[in-house]
């Protein structure tokens, strides 16, 4: 080997610095050094690239509201207005005349 190729690899005197991330759905990742900074290039790429529109203000949606993590609304009151709803076309239909 030359000198040259043996230079190019890393020496085993300097490890690789690794850190530990952990995403929002709990999984831990490997990361280098060398991995965030392209991280963080191709991030500020694509910033620089797309406009600052936010998703929730387009003008063809009508009711779409951006809440924050953990106040979503829960799933329970879907269910009370469709059960709410339905006794109220239950209701107003027992006023057909002609009906069972």
């Amino acid at each position: 080997m030359s000198s040259n190729e043996e230079s190019d690899k890393p020496s085993s005197d300097e490890p690789s610095r690794v850190q530990h991330i952990t995403t929002k759905t709990g999984r831990i990742l490997r990361v280098t050094e060398e991995q965030i900074a392209a991280a963080v290039i191709a991030q500020q790429a694509a910033a620089a690239a797309k406009p600052a529109i936010d998703p929730a203000r387009r003008t063809d949606v009508l009711f779409r509201v951006r809440r924050d993590e953990g106040h979503e609304l829960s799933s329970w009151w879907m269910v009370g207005a469709f059960v709410v709803f339905s006794g109220v076309v239950i209701a107003l239909l027992s006023w057909v005349p002609g009906g069972a």
